[in-house]
């Protein structure tokens, strides 16, 4: 039977659209956890949502929601293994009368793609980063994100990196920024007891000032950099957390504790590894630092810190511009740079109370306006939109 054919009868059977989202897994990071927003928000809307991936914790996320998880191998960059992707995808869009085809990933999006493309049926992508170039076949192999009917990118800045690398087309570019989930992030809903808690685990003395850099421990999220701003400071009387997981990164970690040492900083700055309260420990700091010498793509740190209603000191390069009003919202320094980030922790740490309430009233307010999930969520759901919309159009053009 003719694919159109196919499709037709899947029409006729169920007026509810379908999306497919494809991803690596379901294990943990923002990739996932949108993943995961997305599929909730399709079932809300009324419609049938699909993940698949290779499997992992969240999948139970996805199935409370009210979606359907199918497992399969497409973390796999075997080229065997993708190839036979493509099969097993192509089924599954018969099988369920899919409409759209989300990829997330590279490796799966070779598979969604084909199987897309085969069927007669949409395909999008989500670029979430920018991806390292290497020799040419790598750039022909991070191409397939910048390949769909719709590219949505985490933030203008990694737009123009579409744009620019792998000459996108802007009128198939949609930008939609992270969302974070504003239950969670919301100061007024943590308690005095989870913040004490913290407190007594990393032993803050009371009425210290705290500086915070949360991010897993990877040379480029600028640990280095905020360290050498501590030492510029010169104050003895302050406290630097720095808050994250090596994840196996032994080395650094210990790179990082003989530079504390030799700055002799031991009083001062602390690796205390990772929390799972974040919420509660942004409410701890006086201001949160997000120091990466290469350009973030989003910068989730960003907004959950200003969602908090703390004034964050930033690297001014990549997606930070959109997220951060300098002088309101907080301030931009110049990447790599450990004179101009201490200058900005200064100005951080002089606000007095009433200028720091008015701060957070403007972090809070913006992020609410513009950086929620649900927005999020939205924005992508009407990319759905279009996508159905533009192919009923042309199925009227071509009767």
């Amino acid at each position: 039977m003719p694919e159109q054919s196919i499709m037709s009868d899947y029409a006729k059977a169920s007026d509810r659209p379908v999306v497919m989202q494809v991803v690596p897994s379901l294990v943990t990071g923002g990739v996932e956890r949108g993943t995961v927003d997305v599929a909730a928000a399709l079932v809300d809307a009324g419609w049938r949502s699909l993940v698949v991936s290779s499997g992992g914790p969240l999948v139970r996320e996805v199935l409370r929601a009210g979606a359907e998880h199918v497992e399969l191998p497409v973390h796999s960059k075997n080229p065997m293994v993708m190839r036979s992707n493509v099969e097993r995808l192509s089924s599954l869009i018969r099988q369920h009368g899919v409409d759209i085809v989300h990829a997330r990933s590279r490796a799966p999006a070779w598979s969604a793609r084909r199987a897309a493309r085969a069927v007669g049926i949409s395909f999008m992508t989500t670029i979430h980063a920018r991806y390292n170039l290497g020799l040419p076949l790598k750039r022909y192999y991070n191409s397939v994100m910048a390949d769909g009917d719709r590219v949505i990118t985490n933030s203008a800045f990694i737009a123009r990196y579409a744009i620019e690398t792998y000459k996108t087309d802007p009128e198939r570019i949609r930008v939609i920024h992270r969302g974070i989930d504003i239950e969670l992030f919301d100061p007024v809903k943590v308690s005095a007891e989870r913040v004490i808690k913290l407190s007594t685990d990393w032993r803050l003395p009371d009425g210290v000032p705290v500086i915070m850099l949360p991010g897993r421990l990877t040379r480029w999220k600028g640990q280095t950099v905020l360290i050498e701003a501590i030492a510029r400071l010169g104050r003895s009387d302050i406290r630097c957390l720095v808050v994250g997981s090596d994840q196996g990164r032994t080395g650094y970690r210990r790179e990082l504790e003989s530079m504390i040492s030799k700055l002799k900083l031991d009083g001062v700055v602390h690796l205390v590894g990772n929390c799972n309260d974040m919420p509660a420990a942004l409410m701890l700091a006086d201001t949160v630092v997000s120091a990466s010498t290469d350009p973030e793509a989003f910068g989730r740190v960003i907004v959950e810190a200003q969602a908090m209603g703390r004034p964050i000191v930033a690297a001014d390069h990549g997606a930070s511009r959109e997220l951060v009003l300098p002088g309101e919202t907080g301030w931009l320094v110049p990447p790599n740079d450990p004179d101009a980030l201490a200058e900005g922790l200064q100005s951080a740490l002089a606000l007095d109370a009433t200028a720091r309430e008015s701060w957070a009233r403007r972090s809070i307010a913006r992020t609410h306006e513009l950086f929620t999930k649900q927005k999020m969520c939205a924005a992508t759901l009407d990319v759905y939109r279009e996508l159905l919309e533009e192919k009923q159009l042309d199925g009227e053009a071509a009767a």
